[in-house]
């Protein structure tokens, strides 16, 4: 059975923490800071394996988690770099963000990847923080978090042609006349229940070759999910060309061909994905070795005629009119052979923590509530989340950056008072002031460190 949904939880990994240790030889009195970087956190990728067919794998692992870095060591050593974790996905993968369903990346090339979560900055170690005035820092940040997001895949399968039909057209059999693929047939409505591929070749061994692919048979409403259909309409979506597979016969219901076809036309404008009413289509008039098929070719050749549409007749049990079909439909593809169908807007780095043309040192604070606010901003945000609050030099630091950046002056501003709490980023931070830091009255300290002069 093809599985074509998947819904999976990536984490990278978390940046290992800086160290805070200082020089201990023999015959060197009053080392420095040495303490190294912690190494940065693994990456979350997805890539493209034409060996894998389906998403069936993700139906028993959803959990996926790359390795976090490794923390600083004294004498300068950096942390270990986390190990990036690589998820293999079939070609014509498309990836959503589950939460906000923004596209995130299309993915139809062998080989071809995507970061979908990028590992934690590692922390830097006191090293980075000695000056003139501070000879003996006691600051080390810690790792940045990984980013972690729940991802929704999608399996639309890569084909140049698509057969769309009712049930019982005949699309099954086109396939296996036209090609070498071997779908399983039978005279009941759905005995194709998922998408079947195959390979026809025009010309001979070595002429043109492209891919069919039949889609399981649409019915009315199927746009808005009805019948079995509507599950792979997304499989239309990547196709150069729609056969529309039409029985000509009227089947043992007796059925007019022509409304027919208006159903299966008004289900694909319906539907409102990539324009699938808008694409180049051929009318196969399936089964004309029965007489009651023969018995509407006239009226039906006349109805397509006066809407400009190309109609072969066709017979696909019996292979009649099929290489013909398939002659036009390759000259068709060949007409697009300039014009590739245009893959959905990459956006893998649209959710990434740096953005491109965004300036990280831009910030924002808004009052939520009386005693509450809310500051937000990329930079500031890494920052709260990469100190280390049980430090006291580190405290100094927060309280230096948050005054030389405004943020406490805006906080002011909006009328901030002891004891109001300050959220940034994940962490919960009160405003007060602090037995220890007699020369900084006002300061954000932990919500559980808090404690009154």
């Amino acid at each position: 059975m093809l599985i074509d949904r998947a819904r999976i939880f990536v984490k990278s990994g978390d940046g290992g923490n800086g160290s805070s240790s200082f020089r201990r030889e023999k015959f060197v009195p009053r080392g420095g800071p040495d303490g190294g970087d912690g190494g940065r956190g693994g990456s979350v990728l997805l890539r493209v394996r034409p060996s894998i067919t389906s998403l069936l794998k993700f139906q028993y692992n959803e959990q996926f988690k790359a390795e976090r870095g490794g923390s600083g060591r004294s004498q300068k050593r950096f942390g270990k770099s986390g190990q990036s974790l690589y998820i293999d996905v079939p070609a014509g993968t498309v990836v959503w963000d589950d939460e906000s369903g923004e596209l995130w990346a299309d993915l139809t090339d062998d080989g071809e990847e995507v970061v979908v979560a990028r590992g934690g900055r590692g922390g830097l170690g006191n090293v980075h923080f000695k000056t003139s005035t501070r000879q003996a820092p006691r600051i080390a940040e810690l790792g940045e978090p990984g980013q972690e997001r729940w991802l929704r895949l999608e399996l639309r399968l890569i084909a140049d042609v698509g057969l769309v039909g009712l049930p019982n057209a005949g699309k099954s059999t086109l396939l296996a006349a036209a090609s070498a693929a071997r779908p399983k047939i039978a005279d009941y409505p759905f005995t194709t229940l998922e998408p079947n591929l195959g390979v026809v070749e025009v010309g001979g061994k070595g002429g043109q070759a492209f891919v069919l692919a039949d889609i399981p048979g649409l019915i009315e409403g199927a746009a808005t999910g009805s019948g079995l259909g509507h599950e792979f309409l997304r499989h239309i979506t990547r196709t150069k060309v729609l056969v529309h597979v039409l029985d000509a016969s009227g089947g043992l219901e007796g059925r007019d061909p022509l409304a027919d076809f208006a159903t299966i036309a008004d289900e694909l404008n319906a539907y409102s994905v990539d324009d699938l009413g808008e694409k180049p289509m051929v009318v196969a008039l399936n089964k004309v070795d029965l007489a009651e098929a023969r018995a509407h070719l006239d009226t039906l050749r006349a109805a397509f005629q006066e809407r400009g549409m190309p109609v072969y007749e066709v017979s696909a049990a019996t292979g009649k009119g099929v290489p013909e079909l398939m002659q036009a439909v390759a000259e068709r593809l060949r007409a697009f052979d300039e014009v590739s169908v245009p893959k959905l807007q990459q956006a893998a780095e649209r959710r990434l923590y740096t953005l491109d043309n965004v300036d990280e040192r831009a910030w924002n604070v808004d009052r939520q509530a009386p005693h509450q606010f809310t500051v937000r901003g990329i930079g500031i945000e890494r920052f709260t989340k990469m100190t280390n609050f049980a430090l006291e030099d580190s405290l100094r630091r927060f309280q230096r950056v948050l005054e030389s950046s405004g943020i406490s002056g805006e906080l002011e501003r909006l009328g901030v008072e002891p004891g109001d709490v300050v959220n940034i980023g994940d962490h919960e931070l009160v405003w007060g002031e602090h037995d220890d830091f007699a020369a900084i009255p006002d300061h954000l300290l932990p919500k559980a460190e808090k404690r009154r002069g």
